[in-house]
C-alpha cells in the first residue's frame, strides 16, 4: 500500500513517495493482459438513412457508476438505440464512497452528491498510535464521502435524460450466437422485468447488438462471456447513527484503523456520510472471519461511535484483480465486472465511472454514426489498450505496496509512521485527488527511503505478533 526501493523500475515511472501513503487514499487503476483472442474483419450491413429500425442496439447491464456513465454516453449518439438495465434502481451498494475531487469536476456532480468533505484522515496503527494527515490539503480541496444510492441515482437519471432506455430488470442469462465473433449475428438477453410494488418479474427477451457489461463482481455477463474467475475480498458495513455531538467529530474527519484484529490483509474504516457513519472493514485472505473483524472496528472506534444505532447492514464481493478476458466479440466489461478495483485503499468509484464512459467513447467513435459494429480487436486496441496504459502501471505499484505494507503488524506500525511525513501526504494526496503522478523532489525521495526503512525496523520490533488462522478450501474460491 533498501527492500522498497528494489520494487520499482523506471518502467512504471512512478516516484517511491508516491507509493509510501498510497495506502490510505489510491491513485490507481488495474493491470492485465488483453483478452487472447484477437478478432476478425467483420462484414459490415449498410446504414440506412430511412429506416429507423436499422439502427444498432447497446444494451448496458448494470447501472451504477460504471453502467451509467457509459449509457449516458451512448444515449448521445442519436443513430444508436441504448438500453440501461438494473434491477434495484434504489440499489445502496456497500461502499465507503470515498471520491476523488477531480471526479467531481470530471464528471459534473453537483453539491447535493457529496455528503461530506474531508479534509482530514486519522490514521490508527495496532498499537493506537494515531497519525493525523490532511494538513498540506488546501481550503478548497477535499475528499467526498457519499451514498451509493444518492450517486448512483443521480447519474442513471442523467442517462435517461440523454435518450437511454430504462428496463427495471434483471438479466439472467445471454444467448451467444455461434458466429458472433465474426458476423453481425445479435445477442440475445433473458430477462425478468419488474413493475413498482411487484417482486415478481416477467420473463423477456431483447436482441441487442452490443453488450457492456456493468453488473458488478457477481457479472452475469462475465459469466456469459467466459471471461474468466477472479479473486475476491468481502466487504461488510453497517451504517451507524451516532449521537449528534459524536457526529461533530467526523464533520470532516474520516478513519482508519490497521492491525490483524481488524483486518489480516486490509484495514477498518468509519467513513462519515450524510447523518451516520459507514463503519467497515475487508478482507480477501480469511472472508469466514469477516463478522469478526467488523466487531473488532466497532470496539477499535469505541467511544467515538459508543450509543450509535445500527441501520443497515451491507456485505459485497470486490474484486482483486482484472478478469481474465474483459472483451469477448461485441461484448466489454467495465467496473468491478472487469475488476477495476485498486488494492491497498480498496478504490472503485472513480475508475468505475471512467472505464464505463472510456469504453463507451471508444465504441461510438468505432461505431462511426451508428453505420457500423466495431470487432473485438477494435475494441481491444482502443478502450483496453487506452485504459491499462493509463492507470495500469499504478495499480501494480498498489498490489507491490499492498504485499509489503499489509502483511503483519510490524509493517502496519511502519506504514502509520511513515505517515507522518509531510512530504509523503503532499505527494499522495495530490496524486488521489488528481488522478495525475505529481513531479517530486529526488533529494526528498532518498530521505524518505531511509525513513522507511526505519520506520520498518522499529515496526517489526514493537510490534505484536499476527493471530493464525487457516482456511485452505475457502481461500480457494473463485467468481
Amino acid at each position: 500500500n533498501g527492500l522498497l526501493k528494489s520494487l520499482f523500475n523506471q518502467h512504471f515511472k512512478m516516484k517511491f513517495s508516491l507509493i509510501a501513503l498510497s495506502g490510505v487514499v489510491a491513485t490507481a487503476s488495474a493491470f492485465a493482459p488483453a483478452s487472447s483472442f484477437t478478432g476478425s474483419t467483420v462484414q459490415h450491413r449498410e446504414a440506412s438513412d430511412s429506416a429507423l429500425s436499422m439502427k444498432y442496439k447497446v444494451a448496458v447491464v448494470g447501472g451504477g457508476p460504471s453502467g451509467a456513465c457509459a449509457a449516458e454516453i451512448f444515449a448521445q449518439e442519436k443513430n444508436i438505440d441504448t438500453v440501461l438495465f438494473e434491477r434495484k434502481l434504489d440499489n445502496a451498494k456497500p461502499c465507503g464512497g470515498a471520491i476523488p475531487l477531480c471526479m467531481v469536476g470530471e464528471f459534473n456532480l453537483p453539491e447535493t452528491v457529496v455528503d461530506r468533505k474531508v479534509r482530514q484522515m486519522n490514521l490508527v496503527s495496532p498499537t493506537g498510535v494515531e497519525v493525523n494527515i490532511g494538513e498540506t490539503l488546501q481550503p478548497d480541496e477535499y475528499i467526498g464521502m457519499c451514498r451509493r444510492e444518492i450517486l448512483d441515482g443521480y447519474l442513471r437519471e442523467r442517462a435517461f435524460e440523454f435518450g437511454a432506455e430504462c428496463v427495471n430488470g434483471l438479466v439472467t442469462s445471454i444467448d451467444l450466437p455461434k458466429g458472433h465473433k465474426t458476423s453481425e449475428e445479435p445477442y440475445t438477453l433473458n430477462y425478468m422485468e419488474y413493475q413498482e410494488g411487484s417482486s415478481v418479474g416477467v420473463p423477456k427477451k431483447m436482441q441487442v447488438d452490443v453488450i457492456v457489461g456493468a453488473d458488478g463482481a457477481n457479472s452475469r455477463v462475465a459469466k456469459a462471456m467466459d471471461a474468466g474467475q477472479y479473486n475476491f475480498a468481502i466487504a461488510f458495513q453497517e451504517r451507524i447513527k451516532i449521537p449528534d455531538e459524536k457526529m461533530a467529530f467526523y464533520e470532516e474527519m474520516a478513519e482508519m484503523y490497521v492491525g490483524d484484529d481488524v483486518s489480516p490483509d486490509f484495514y477498518g474504516w468509519v467513513f462519515p456520510k450524510y447523518d451516520h457513519v459507514g463503519v467497515g472493514t475487508g478482507t480477501v485472505v480469511n472472508r469466514p472471519a469477516i463478522k469478526q473483524y467488523q466487531k473488532a472496528i466497532r470496539d477499535r472506534a469505541g467511544d467515538k461511535i459508543a450509543g450509535g444505532k445500527i441501520i443497515k447492514v451491507e456485505a459485497h464481493p470486490i474484486p482483486e484483480h482484472y478478469r481474465p478476458r474483459r472483451v469477448q466479440g461485441r461484448i466489454a466489461l467495465v467496473g468491478d465486472a472487469a475488476g477495476y478495483v485498486t488494492k491497498c485503499s480498496g478504490e472503485g468509484i472513480y475508475f468505475a465511472a471512467k472505464s464505463g464512459r472510456m469504453a463507451a467513447e471508444e465504441i461510438v467513435s468505432l461505431m462511426k454514426n451508428g453505420s457500423r459494429l466495431p470487432t473485438q480487436a477494435e475494441i481491444e486496441n482502443s478502450y483496453i489498450a487506452k485504459y491499462d496504459r493509463a492507470y495500469g502501471p499504478t495499480y501494480t505499484v498498489l498490489d507491490i505496496l499492498q504485499k509489503v505494507f499489509y502483511v503483519n503488524n510490524g509493517a502496519r506500525e511502519a506504514f502509520v509512521e511513515l505517515c507522518n511525513s509531510k512530504y509523503v501526504q503532499q505527494v499522495t494526496f495530490d496524486s488521489y485527488l488528481y488522478k495525475r503522478v505529481q513531479g517530486n523532489n529526488p533529494l526528498d525521495d532518498l530521505k524518505l527511503l531511509g525513513e522507511t526503512v526505519g520506520c520498518l525496523i522499529r515496526g517489526y520490533a514493537n510490534a505484536k505478533p499476527d493471530q493464525e488462522f487457516s482456511n485452505p478450501v475457502e481461500s480457494q474460491k473463485r467468481i
